[in-house]
């Protein structure tokens, strides 16, 4: 069997209120027939269904203030509850006391090189990304992190030509319009869709993230969050319909932010786990019980063991 993580950064459980929560305005029909048409909100989780179950996850893992995506990222990545470790919250990019952590040999990634599984993350970066890191400009956030302290490499723009790789939109547009690279595939969501379940076959673990969630919550950008949400609802009915069956899909976030445009910050919702497969291979997936973010590593060590 194979893993397929898609990381959705800062998306939380929030009201059903279409005034400040996209999620419960934007049409996702592929999303919300996974979840008995539901809409991905706070009074959805716990659901169970034949395809897929959602959960609900604490993101502040008992530390006061509000969650933030270095701490986040990094306990997911590791299933240490590191807020608790170090007594705070702290990001966007991992410091001193983070990264102590990432750069440890204890994250699932390190975890997988020892168990020699075939692992990516499936994002492309472009030439300016490593042009930063290499010149001390801009620093590693904490999933490229744990991904080059485990010795995998990162994709380039070379395996996103070459179609090894995906750009952080899953479709290409933002490289075509943003970037003005016209060596880029543009896809339709669909397409892209499709292109992500290609891609995860060749891997035992295969992670994505996505970080336009994210963005759309700190610029309280009501109408490019629908439209973003949009486009992943397409995703997901390209890697549903391609999808294998020894395939478990893993969908969850870092912390609250996108369900409430009410605000710029983040907040301290729950964040979903919506896990999409076989019913033994959710259960297996599951345990006895997953109720934080610290609870992910340990939960896909379970999958592989």
């Amino acid at each position: 069997m194979s893993l397929l993580f898609i990381f959705l950064d800062g998306v939380g459980l929030g009201a059903d209120d279409p005034k400040i929560n996209p999620l419960a305005s934007a049409k996702m029909p592929i999303l919300h027939a996974l979840l008995g048409k539901k809409p991905l909100i706070a009074s959805t989780a716990p659901y169970k269904g034949e395809h897929a179950t959602l959960l609900a996850l604490d993101a502040s893992l008992s530390v006061e203030g509000r969650p933030q995506s270095a701490t986040g990222q990094a306990t997911l990545l590791t299933g240490i509850n590191i807020p608790a470790e170090i007594g705070y919250h702290y990001g966007p990019k991992p410091n001193k006391d983070v990264r102590q952590y990432l750069q440890s040999k204890k994250t699932i990634f390190s975890w997988l090189r020892a168990e020699n599984k075939k692992v990516a993350l499936l994002n492309a970066y472009p030439d300016g990304y490593f042009k930063g890191i290499n010149s001390g400009k801009r620093l590693y956030s904490a999933i490229p992190l744990a991904v080059t302290e485990a010795e995998f490499p990162l994709f380039t723009a070379e395996d996103l030509y070459e179609g090894r790789a995906l750009s952080a939109d899953f479709t290409g547009e933002g490289w075509l319009k943003m970037l003005k690279d016209e060596k880029a595939s543009v896809f339709t969501p669909e397409n892209a869709g499709k292109k992500l379940a290609e891609l995860t076959m060749q891997y035992d673990f295969s992670f994505f993230e996505y970080w336009a969630s994210d963005y759309a919550g700190h610029k309280q950008d009501m109408d490019w969050g629908i439209k973003q949400l949009e486009a992943f609802d397409g995703v997901l009915a390209g890697l549903l319909k391609n999808m294998p069956k020894d395939l478990l899909i893993l969908i969850t976030s870092d912390h609250g932010n996108m369900e409430d445009m009410s605000t710029r910050k983040h907040t301290e919702a729950p964040v979903p786990c919506l896990i999409i497969g076989t019913e033994n291979m959710r259960e297996k997936f599951i345990g006895k019980e997953l109720k934080d973010l610290a609870d992910i590593t340990p939960a896909i060590k379970r999958i592989f063991n």
